[in-house]
Parts: structure tokens; C-alpha cells; sequence
């Protein structure tokens, strides 16, 4: 039995702790606009048995999210992925085949050729867009240039396996794993995910997250799944003693998410890591070290500078020097959290049939299969540290707030004329509704969780905020209508069905839309995903669970020809995908509406959106066909620096694409190109060392 198994099949009695009513906030009608400042923020009705300090929280999920160590590799982060208006724009090795491709049994029958490119490591182009290229892009019906179901999404870390932490390094013990399919040649290359990155700011306002809603609205302190998983547990001190204890914290679908990258080995881990190993890593990884080994436990943000008027960590700056003044995670974990969480001083040992033993380690080293209480919760602090960040990412200061708030200029007369569309023969909000631009909200999803729609083969019910609108067949991905890793759906239509008794986690009524949800009834959930909000969307091509289009207009464009893939999605295909008959300068005023959604402080990563210093991998060096052997195995990174910025603000990244492709030669450099925000003014000392300043105009290039 694996240590992954084993901690994932304890059954245990447990304690059930916090199961409190949901949070009142106001129901939102779907076709109501408004400012985002008129919408509470979601939070948990027992966060206060948690966290004792909301303020040392949000500060340590910012320096966790940001921090590098936290990968197996000790170099990518939470925000390797999501650096860029709280996505991703890179556009090197950021390709995936159909990976999630199934029969029509639906049992998995994945795509591992790369259509693009034929191989990893391709760069994307500009051309390669839209994914479904059409002669007349305003005709669903017209001759199909171009299909690829591949996926534009986001590289993680090379395929490896997790053996043990090396106590003192942000580098763990793991031993690389020849790759299926992410590899040139037989040089092994970064593993890219098989959807498309969404945005993190403002997913506090989704009632479920990831494209599939599998991380639930209830946390259970140590995986996305929530009550769907009965064998999930935390370690609870009382008294002398530890017990075992169930947690749910309603409204907590960002901490649902935020436990799910740290252990996928597409994203961030070597496989069969666990968040204890994690802890032990980042906190007492001393006891894994010899007896009187010397070894400096891992300071936070130890490889990255942080500005000394960053919002949330510039007290806490070390500049010039890279980190935190505080020199450990412990502590920043004992400031934050209740203290029966983490200051249990027994060990914890997982013995071969999973079962847990406690015992008092003294002076001996810890083994492989052994933690202290602090490195086992490390999910639990992990989850809500991160889920209190994210929680202050919430992007109101739009020209369309302003607008609701009573600034009639704040929109353009053609925005006024998009805005319109939007609402009427655009059918834009019949999905995107409310001030969040998303009927997948925790207000308008628990006013009502499931609906009955009428479809092209008659009524059906299906999630709220969930939809097929055709981007791709539905069998390439089934989105929601997929299973969770206990064989349950995640759909909470067909969960509610099946198991003829209401869903665990929808909050106030039996989750049917009018009446009993009856087992015959037709449920359309197969190829729908999550319905995304719009703001900032001009700052976070490509678009669609597939990343498939590049830009706005030729999304609107494939809304206005009713989607592409009717006949495979016929029975859940929702019936607002039709021909919407708009103009060209219709489809235009819709694009320049959507553009009035961008908050200029996510532009200029401005506060609440600056952050430390991030270096990331940029692709491989080399191109689909040949890359560099970094004598391993492995093909050498292309690094990307992104340098760290403080509440003011810095640098205008070029979203996805916008920047002409460099030649393979100059591509082999740490490259950006920037613009300045209002007042800047750049110089040498801006860029990294060993690169040199080359100034453009409004702003430069480091190479």
C-alpha cells in the first residue's frame, strides 16, 4: 500500500465539527447588473474555530501562493500559473492533447497526439487560432479550415515520483518517470494541464470551483471533495490528547481549490506527495535529518524578493535581500491559527494499514511515514491561508462599476451600446448574470442549485451555472457530468438523483428546482462546465475551458454563429447557443462592453493584485522538435522573470499573444516586454542580473 492510499483510506469515528447554517447573503436575480461592491463576500460561518488572526492569515496564503518552494522542484508555485491578471500568458509548451477524451461508455479513452506542432514544446502562434477555424466565422455551417482538440492550458512540473523531502532543500527526493506524452524526442519536457487556466481573482464569488465545480462549496480540511469524501479528517488537539476530527466549512469552495495543485502531478508535485509532507518540509524538517545534523529550516519566500511596500508583506521584507524577516512557516502558521490545530507535541505515525499511531518522539528522527500535528493539518492551514488571500482579490473598480454606481461617462457610448446587447439580443446574461457576470455565483447558485430547462430534446434539469455551449464534442470532455475519485457524479443534478436523497452540501432546501427530482427525469450536465465571470476577461486570453479562442472578438463571434459542435452536444446543449444574428458593429460594441470590465489595479498589479518577486518557466529551450538536455533527461527552462512589485503597481505585461513571437535564438533569454504605468520610468537596475536593459519606448526588455 502506497503512504497515499493508506492516508486516503482511514475510516475513522469522528468528530464532526462546524457544520453551521450557510451564510445569509442576499439571492441575486440572474438578469440584475450591478456593482460588485453591492455583493458580500463569501466567508465561512465558523472560520472564527480556525483562525484566530484574519490578518497573519491573508499574509500567509499570499506567501504561500507566491512562494516557489512550494513545488516538488522547489520552483513552482500556485502562481506559476496564475501571475497574469490571476491566469496565465504564457505561450511556449502551454499545449495539452485531448487527454480527457472518453468512449461513449464513457470510460477514458485519452488523445495523447499533439495536433499543433506534433510534439510538446510548441510555440503558439497567433494563426493558431480560433481551435475550429471556419471560412465565415459568423456560420456554424460554413467550411472548417482548421480542428484540433488540443488544449491551450498551462505547464506544471516534470513527471516524477515522490520518494522523501531532503531536510534544508526546497528540492525534494523523487525520481523522474518517463513521459507518455510530454516529451521531445526522448528528452522529457513540462507536463501541461488538460484545461485551460482560469482566472483567481474573484473566484471567491463561485459556489463551486475548477472548470468541473469538483472543489466543493464545503471545505473538509484536506482535499477538494468536501463531504463527498467520509474518510476526510484533520488532527484536533483537546487537552493532552489528539483526535481525529471531520471539519465542513461552508462557502469555502477557494479552499476546496487551493489543495488540489499542491498535489497534482500535472501541476506541482512529484506523485504520491502528501500535504504532511509538504508541512514537514516546510516547517519542523529538521527531525527528518540526521541526529545533530545541523540544517536551516526553509524560509518563506526564501528564492524571491519581496517589495519593501508590497500591501500585505512589505513589513515583512528583506530588501535587498530575498524572503522574510520571519525565518520560518511555523511561525507564521502559529500566528494565524488556532492553537489546538498545530501545538500538539506528539508525532503522528501512518502505519502500513493506514492507521494512526501517536507517540512522543523525543530526540529521535522522524521516518519517512511520520509528522508532527503541524505538518499533518497542513492542508487545513494551507486551504484557508490561501482561501483568505484570495479572498481580498476582488476586482469592483471597473469603468461598468463606476457606471452602476452613478457615473454616467464612466462608459464610452459605445460601451453603452455593448451593454446593451449584452442584456437583450446577445443573450450574454442569461449566463453571466448578476453583478459577479456569472450565474455559477454563491448567490444565485444557492438561491436555486439545479433548474429544469427546456432543450432541444425537451425539458431537462442540470446545475446552475453550469452549460454545454458547444465549444467542443462532448465526449472530448464530459466537464461536470464526470465522476468524482469515490465513483460519485459531480454534477449535483444526477448526484441528488441517484441517490434519491438531497445533495450533502446544497445549502436551505432538498436541492430540486419545483418539487421532488425524479429518477426518470432526463439531466443535461454531460460537457458543461462552470460558467467564468467576465471581468478583466480583455486580460486573460485564450478563452473557453479549451483555451480555443484568442480573442474577443472571436469569442463573440462563435456566440454569434450559436457555437460549433451542435450535433455531438445535441442533448445538453443549452438553448441560448443559437444564431444571434448580430451586426458587425453589434459584435464590436460587445467586445468594447467587455473591455469596461477591466479593473486598471489588475492591469498595473496594483493592490490588492501586487506580489514578490516570481520566476517561472517559459518552455523549453528549443522548439517542438528539439530541445536541450539539461543532462538529465529533463529539457532545460527557458526562465521568465516577473520582478516584484508593491502597491503602486508596476509593469503592463502584454497579454497572451499581443507579443510578436521572437526567433528561437532570442527565445533562449529571459524576455518580457512591458509598458510603463502612469509615471513610471525604468533603468538596468530593473532587470535581473546577468541581463541587460535594452529600453523601448513606454517601457524595456530584459535578454
Amino acid at each position: 500500500m502506497t503512504r497515499t492510499t493508506a492516508i486516503a483510506a482511514m475510516v475513522t469515528a469522528a468528530v464532526v465539527v462546524g457544520n453551521g447554517v450557510s451564510a445569509q447573503i442576499a439571492p441575486a436575480n440572474p438578469s440584475t447588473l450591478a456593482s460588485l461592491k453591492t455583493v458580500s463576500v463569501p466567508e465561512p460561518d465558523n472560520i472564527g474555530d480556525f483562525i484566530k488572526d484574519k490578518t497573519a492569515a491573508i499574509a500567509l496564503g499570499k506567501t504561500l501562493f507566491w512562494d516557489m518552494q512550494l513545488g516538488s522542484d522547489g520552483f513552482t508555485s500556485c502562481a506559476s500559473c496564475h501571475f497574469h491578471a490571476g491566469a496565465d500568458n504564457r505561450s511556449k509548451n502551454q499545449l495539452s492533447p485531448g487527454l480527457l477524451q472518453v468512449n461513449p461508455n464513457k470510460s477514458p479513452n485519452p488523445d495523447q497526439v499533439f495536433d499543433l506542432g506534433g510534439a510538446a514544446n510548441y510555440q503558439l502562434k497567433p494563426e493558431d487560432y480560433p481551435f475550429h477555424k471556419l471560412s465565415n466565422p459568423n456560420n456554424r455551417n460554413s467550411t472548417v479550415l482548421a480542428d484540433t482538440n488540443d488544449v491551450s492550458s498551462s505547464q506544471g512540473v516534470f513527471l516524477s515520483k515522490f520518494n522523501d523531502i531532503i531536510p534544508g532543500s526546497s528540492q525534494e527526493d523523487v525520481t523522474f518517470l518517463p513521459d507518455p506524452v510530454f516529451h521531445v524526442g526522448d528528452i522529457e519536457v513540462r507536463r501541461v494541464e488538460p484545461r485551460n487556466t482560469p482566472s483567481v481573482i474573484n473566484a471567491v464569488f463561485n459556489f463551486r470551483n475548477f472548470w468541473d465545480g469538483r472543489a466543493q462549496e464545503d471545505f473538509n480540511g484536506v482535499n477538494p471533495f468536501g463531504a463527498r469524501d467520509a474518510n476526510a479528517f484533520v488532527l484536533k488537539k483537546d487537552k493532552n490528547n489528539l483526535e481525529k476530527v471531520k471539519i465542513s466549512l461552508n462557502n469555502s469552495s477557494l479552499a476546496s481549490q487551493a489543495v488540489g495543485p499542491p498535489l497534482s502531478f500535472f501541476e506541482m508535485s512529484a506523485d504520491e506527495r502528501t500535504f504532511p509532507d509538504i508541512g514537514i518540509k516546510l516547517n519542523k524538517n529538521k527531525k527528518r535529518a540526521k541526529l545533530g545534523q545541523r540544517i536551516n529550516r526553509l524560509r518563506p519566500l526564501a528564492d524571491q524578493l519581496v517589495h519593501p511596500e508590497d500591501s500585505v508583506l512589505g513589513n515583512l521584507s528583506r530588501t535587498p535581500n530575498p524572503g522574510l524577516t520571519i525565518s520560518n512557516y511555523e511561525s507564521m502558521i502559529k500566528a494565524a491559527f488556532k492553537p489546538e490545530w498545530w501545538n500538539s507535541n506528539q508525532a503522528i505515525r501512518i502505519e502500513e494499514n493506514g492507521e494512526l499511531t501517536f507517540f512522543n518522539p523525543k530526540n529521535q528522527t522522524l521516518t519517512t511515514n511520520e509528522f508532527w500535528q503541524i505538518d499533518y493539518n497542513f492542508s487545513l492551514f494551507f486551504g484557508l491561508a490561501v482561501q483568505a488571500y484570495e479572498a481580498t482579490l476582488i476586482s469592483d473598480e471597473t469603468p461598468f462599476d463606476h457606471y452602476m454606481e452613478g457615473q454616467t461617462n464612466a462608459l464610452t457610448e459605445q460601451q453603452k451600446r455593448g451593454l446593451e446587447v449584452f442584456q437583450n439580443q446577445g443573450k450574454c446574461i442569461n449566463c453571466h448574470g448578476g453583478p459577479e457576470f456569472t450565474n455559477a455565483s454563491v448567490a444565485n447558485v444557492k438561491n436555486q442549485p439545479l433548474e429544469r430547462m427546456t432543450m432541444a430534446q425537451g425539458v431537462a434539469v442540470y446545475d446552475n451555472g453550469f452549460y454545454n455551449i458547444a465549444v467542443r464534442p462532448t465526449l472530448e470532455d464530459l466537464g461536470v457530468g464526470d465522476e468524482d475519485p469515490f465513483g460519485q457524479p459531480l454534477s449535483m443534478s444526477r448526484f441528488e438523483q441517484q441517490d434519491g436523497s438531497p445533495f450533502p452540501v446544497v445549502p436551505g432546501d432538498d436541492g430540486a428546482p419545483t418539487g421532488s427530482l425524479k429518477p426518470q427525469e432526463r439531466v443535461a450536465v454531460d460537457g458543461a462546465f462552470k460558467t467564468p465571470g467576465l471581468r478583466n476577461v480583455e486580460l486573460t486570453a485564450p478563452f473557453f475551458h479549451n483555451g480555443g479562442q484568442l480573442t474577443l472578438k472571436q469569442v463573440v463571434e462563435f456566440y454569434n454563429r450559436g457555437g460549433d459542435f451542435h450535433d455531438e452536444n445535441i442533448a445538453n446543449l443549452d438553448p441560448d447557443i443559437v444564431n444571434l444574428g448580430l451586426t458587425e458593429q453589434e459584435q464590436a460594441d460587445l467586445v468594447a462592453f467587455m473591455k469596461a470590465l477591466t479593473d486598471e489595479r489588475v492591469r498595473y498589479d496594483q493592490a490588492p493584485f501586487d506580489h514578490p518577486q516570481l520566476f517561472i518557466s517559459d518552455g523549453q529551450q528549443g522548439n517542438q522538435e528539439s530541445v536541450q538536455d539539461d543532462g538529465t533527461g529533463k529539457a532545460k527552462d527557458l526562465i521568465l522573470e516577473l520582478p516584484a512589485v508593491g502597491r503602486n503597481g508596476g509593469l503592463v505585461r502584454a497579454n497572451f499573444l499581443e507579443m510578436a513571437v521572437q526567433t528561437e535564438a532570442e527565445s533562449t533569454s529571459s524576455t518580457q516586454t512591458t509598458t510603463s504605468p502612469p509615471g513610471g520610468g525604468y533603468t538596468q537596475q530593473d532587470c535581473p542580473a546577468g541581463t541587460t536593459f535594452v529600453p523601448l519606448p513606454g517601457g524595456y526588455i530584459c535578454q
